[in-house]
């Protein structure tokens, strides 16, 4: 839980504070007033980084550093943030303690509920993927790293491909640790599916009061219970398509999730009512996972989504809130005010 977090050089902040308080906070007010750059500054207190933009673009135009200050109930916590002539420096400060880098013990869980989530089942598989690495990232120490050490070896065979004059056993070798690193990948992200799987139709099917049936699995041209080697097979036999395309065509960064809505893809089946009662679906089960692996209760961060939900999925969202504490953006108060009652604090916001 954050109690308070004071905002210096951040985007339209020149230095602003704001309490908080233990349940439902509200933050209203105009569009242009700042409430979406508080929430990602929120996010970025307890997770080092934006899911909007680069480090860079936080810092407020033409000043040399930023600075987040918080409390929280596991003690203090800053976010440092300086401009340099190749990029940005950043620096943590945790319980006093001065990091370089804040790894997965270090961050306080969140789950972030925006209205281009809500794009989800219907774009395009890069944000399924994005989605479900984002929990792992969450849940699992080193998927972070192991995610990074993917996308370089990606890169790195990618190169390789472009190169008329590179060696088949120095692409090999390429092939093999591109391998292995997916296999690692696609065993996280099955696992985590199949945890979705336990819970995924009770929850749906209570917040709809439907009995449909909903599911979601894997996609892949790869072997799932053999991915490494099949993938190795797959990168050798594809070998020259891949240096005419110029870009490696199997892995984890091709595959999907699908999200299936009585044995029809939701993507194109689903209306959409069904569309957002999926979404609203595994952000619980999000909160839910998250909570129980990291044994302490993510905050949740919504960003003007209410206006985007009827009456009976907003109501039925609050009872799944009442457990965490959750930051609401809107700039119709009465919309979310409704299902708290008093059992919220009220963050007003003026245009900047």
């Amino acid at each position: 839980m954050i109690t308070d977090l004071r905002l210096q050089s951040y985007r339209s902040y020149d230095d602003a504070t704001f309490e908080f308080g233990k349940g439902v906070n509200i933050i209203v007010g105009p569009n242009a007033s700042g409430k979406t750059n508080l929430l990602e500054a929120i996010l970025v207190i307890c997770r080092g980084s934006s899911y909007r933009v680069k480090d860079i673009d936080l810092i407020a135009f033409q000043e040399p550093w930023l600075r987040l200050d918080a409390s929280s109930s596991e003690g203090a916590r800053s976010v440092i943030l300086e401009r340099k002539e190749l990029g940005t420096e950043k620096k943590y400060i945790i319980h006093s303690v001065p990091l370089k880098r804040l790894v997965l013990t270090k961050t306080i869980p969140v789950v972030v509920f925006e209205p281009d989530h809500l794009r989800l089942l219907s774009g395009g598989p890069e944000r399924r993927r994005e989605y479900i690495d984002s929990i792992l990232e969450q849940t699992i120490t080193g998927f972070s790293k192991l995610r990074r050490d993917y996308k370089r070896t990606l890169a790195q065979r990618n190169r390789l491909l472009k190169n008329s004059l590179v060696r088949s056993d120095e692409m090999f070798v390429w092939n093999v640790r591109l391998s292995e690193l997916a296999g690692q990948i696609v065993s996280y992200r099955t696992i985590l599916l199949n945890k979705l799987n336990t819970d995924i139709q009770t929850i749906y099917q209570s917040l709809s009061q439907t009995s449909t049936k909903i599911s979601i699995s894997y996609v892949s041209h790869c072997k799932i219970e053999n991915y490494s080697s099949d993938l190795l097979k797959r990168l050798e036999a594809c070998l020259d398509e891949d240096k005419t395309r110029g870009f490696t065509s199997y892995g984890p960064h091709r595959d999907d999730i699908l999200v299936e809505i009585d044995n029809h893809p939701a993507a194109v089946s689903a209306s959409r009512g069904e569309s957002r009662t999926i979404l609203l679906t595994l952000k619980i089960l999000e909160l839910k996972i998250i909570e129980k692996s990291r044994n302490k209760k993510p905050l949740f961060l919504l960003d003007d989504v209410f206006s985007e939900l009827d009456g009976s999925r907003r109501k039925a969202l609050t009872n799944y809130l009442q457990d965490y504490q959750t930051f609401i953006t809107t700039t119709d108060a009465d919309i979310v005010i409704q299902h708290f009652i008093d059992k919220c604090t009220i963050i007003p916001m003026n245009a900047t």
